[in-house]
C-alpha cells in the first residue's frame, strides 16, 4: 500500500510512519508536510532510507494533486493546532484547517483514493468538572477557540464531501496525547523539560482543567484499526479513559524526577479554557474490536519522562527559543 502521511514530520504523524513502519514494513510511505517550527524532520531519521519527505504545504493544488494521485491512503494529520497561538493569530489556522482540507479532499474525489481525517475531541467544547458524561459520536459540536473551530469545519468539510461526492473518507476524533517526540510547547513536554533544565512549572487557574490522556501509539493504532475495518463515512471516538487534571499532571512529572509536588507556580488562566475533556471509545472498542496498550497513565508518564531525559539532543537546541517565547506573557501550553 502507498500512503501519504501530511504532517508526518510532527508530533502525531511522525510516530504513525514510525509505529507503521515497525508494524507493516511492506507500507511505502510519502510524508508530505511544510515543516513549520513543530516540525522536526530528525524524528523520521530512524527511517529515512524508507520514507520519501516532501516539503510542501498543503494548501499547494498542484502538488497535492499530483501526491494523491500516486497513493492509494491519504492519512492526514497535518494542522496548525496550538490553541495559545490560535488566540494571538487565528489565520495560519484557518488556512491550513479548512483550506488545506478542502484542497486534500478535492484530490482524493478527484483520484478516487481512500482518506482518513484526523480530528481532535477539542471540537466538542468542554464538560463540566462534576459532570459524568464523555464526549460521543453524536455529542453536538461547540468549540471553543479559532483552533477547535477550525477543526471543527474541517471535519464538517469531510462528512460533506463523503455525502455529497462519494469521498472514501473516515474521521477519528481522539483525546489528548502525550509520549515520545512531541514538541515542547505541548503542555507535558514542557513541563518536563522545564523540570530538567531547572525551570519551575507554571500551571493556569487552579490546575484542575482535565484531559483525558492517550498515549501516541494507541492512538495510532487505532486508527490503523479504522482504516483497516471501519465504516465509510463513519466517525469514532479514540479514548484510553485517561483522565487527569493539569494539577495532578505536574505534581506526578516531579514527583517522578525526585522534585517537591509543590515546586510549580500558578498563572492567569487563558482566554476561554476548555474545563474538562473526555472520550467514550465503547464504539471503537465493540465494533472494531480496540483496545489501548498503555492502561496506566503514570507508567506511560514515566516512559515518557525517560525519553525526554534520554533525548536532550533532540529538545535541547529549541528549548531556549521557546522558553523566550512565552517570558514575557507567562502562557502555559496545554
Amino acid at each position: 500500500m502507498r500512503v501519504l502521511v501530511t504532517g508526518g514530520a510532527g508530533f502525531i504523524g511522525a510516530n504513525f510512519v514510525l509505529r507503521t513502519l515497525a508494524t507493516r514494513p511492506n507500507t511505502s510511505i510519502r510524508v508530505l508536510d511544510k515543516l513549520t517550527y513543530a516540525a522536526n524532520p530528525d524524528t523520521l531519521a530512524p527511517v529515512a532510507d524508507r520514507v520519501e519527505l516532501v516539503e510542501g504545504d498543503i494548501t499547494d493544488t498542484a502538488l497535492v494533486d499530483r501526491l494523491v494521485a500516486e497513493t492509494d491512503l491519504v492519512v492526514h494529520f497535518a494542522a496548525e493546532s496550538h490553541n495559545d497561538n490560535s488566540l494571538a493569530d487565528p489565520s495560519a489556522f484557518v488556512t491550513t484547517n479548512l483550506v488545506g482540507t478542502y484542497t486534500l479532499l478535492e484530490a482524493v474525489r478527484t483520484h478516487q483514493v481512500r482518506y482518513h481525517h484526523i480530528s481532535t475531541d477539542e471540537v466538542y467544547g468542554d464538560l463540566d468538572l462534576d459532570d459524568t458524561a464523555r464526549f460521543t459520536e453524536t455529542t453536538a459540536y461547540n468549540p471553543s477557540s479559532p483552533y477547535s473551530s477550525t477543526k471543527a469545519g474541517s471535519d464538517l468539510l469531510v462528512r460533506a464531501w463523503v455525502r455529497s461526492f462519494g469521498v472514501a473518507a473516515t474521521i477519528s476524533n481522539c483525546s489528548n496525547n502525550y509520549g515520545p517526540y512531541q514538541h515542547i510547547e505541548k503542555f507535558i513536554p514542557r513541563q518536563i523539560t522545564n523540570v530538567l533544565s531547572g525551570v519551575r512549572p507554571k500551571l493556569y487557574g487552579d490546575g484542575r482543567n482535565i484531559r483525558d490522556w492517550i498515549h501516541v501509539d494507541d492512538h495510532n493504532d487505532a486508527v490503523w484499526t479504522i482504516i483497516d475495518r471501519g465504516r465509510i463515512g463513519e466517525t469514532y471516538l479514540i479514548g484510553a479513559d485517561g483522565e487527569v487534571d493539569n494539577r495532578t499532571v505536574v505534581e506526578t512529572i516531579l514527583e517522578l524526577l525526585d522534585q517537591p509536588t509543590d515546586a510549580f507556580d500558578f498563572v492567569t488562566d487563558r482566554p476561554g479554557h476548555d474545563r474538562r475533556y473526555a472520550i467514550d471509545s465503547t464504539r471503537l472498542r465493540t465494533e472494531l474490536g480496540w483496545t489501548p496498550s498503555y492502561l496506566d497513565f503514570r507508567a506511560g508518564l514515566a516512559a515518557t519522562i525517560a525519553w525526554y531525559r534520554d533525548h536532550p539532543a533532540w529538545w535541547q537546541p529549541i528549548k531556549e527559543a521557546v522558553e523566550q517565547k512565552y517570558a514575557t506573557t507567562e502562557r502555559v501550553t496545554g
